[in-house]
């Protein structure tokens, strides 16, 4: 059994689930992020801690992962997966829906590294971040709008410089940067929109969380170790030039 705990955010979406779930049959202890207290209920699994809370709150992150610290004895990875994608196009984007655009895509996971790094310090081993990006952050022929963009390109900015910043403390630090894949945030755009997109990717499908998380399985493994810095791209050759 492994003995290392993760806190994943946004865990009670399609794409946090299939996280949890991955690290979970790991053998991970984890605990779930969300604000949707009743969804992180209906994941009860031996080994999986809920812990509802606002994340765009700053001021809810660092006792939330403190209580994670001191229920498991310790945290040892963070995978910032919370996310959402606001449609609205430059320039007529509201200045609220932009604030909540990054409060949650970036300043969350922001807020987060900032409480877990001190305690991934007092680990043993390879400690590790991984940020859940998009390839919406340097794609610019896909539909994103630019606060979107914006939120996930200074996310993976965060990566390089957490990893650069932290290598001799060996915490790795990555980002993964998927493309089109079945989550609830196709409910954000039209039925046209979402067809052109998915017929853009090669394999005529969209992607799949589990296919996902299990890239995040993989940077979390031993495997994972000597990772750090990049930001990993998902997309199934789409953009290869």
């Amino acid at each position: 059994m492994n003995s290392k705990t993760a806190i994943v955010t946004g865990a009670a979406g399609g794409m946090g689930r299939a996280i949890c779930a991955r690290l979970l049959d790991d053998g991970l202890q984890v605990a779930g992020f969300d604000r949707d207290a009743n969804g992180l209920d209906g994941m009860a699994r031996e080994g999986f801690l809920p812990c509802p809370l606002d994340l765009t709150n700053p001021d809810a992150i660092a006792p939330a992962v403190a209580r994670v610290a001191d229920h498991f004895g310790g945290l040892d990875v963070l995978v910032n997966n919370a996310g959402t994608c606001f449609m609205s196009e430059f320039p007529n984007i509201p200045v609220q829906e932009f604030e909540d655009q990054m409060a949650l895509n970036f300043s969350a996971a922001f807020h987060c590294c900032q409480a877990v790094v001190p305690l991934l310090l007092d680990r043993d081993g390879v400690k590790k971040i991984v940020n859940i990006s998009s390839n919406g952050a340097y794609n610019f022929d896909v539909f994103d709008p630019p606060h979107y963009r914006a939120s996930k390109a200074a996310l993976d900015n965060l990566t390089k410089d957490l990893a650069r910043r932290f290598a001799r403390d060996r915490i790795a630090v990555n980002s993964i940067a998927p493309a089109m894949t079945e989550t609830p945030l196709f409910n954000v755009v039209s039925e046209e929109v979402l067809a052109e997109a998915i017929a853009q990717m090669p394999h005529g499908r969209a992607m799949k969380p589990e296919e996902v998380a299990a890239w995040v399985g993989f940077l979390i493994s031993p495997a994972g170790d000597i990772s750090s810095g990049n930001v990993i791209i998902l997309n199934q050759g789409r953009d290869v030039r």
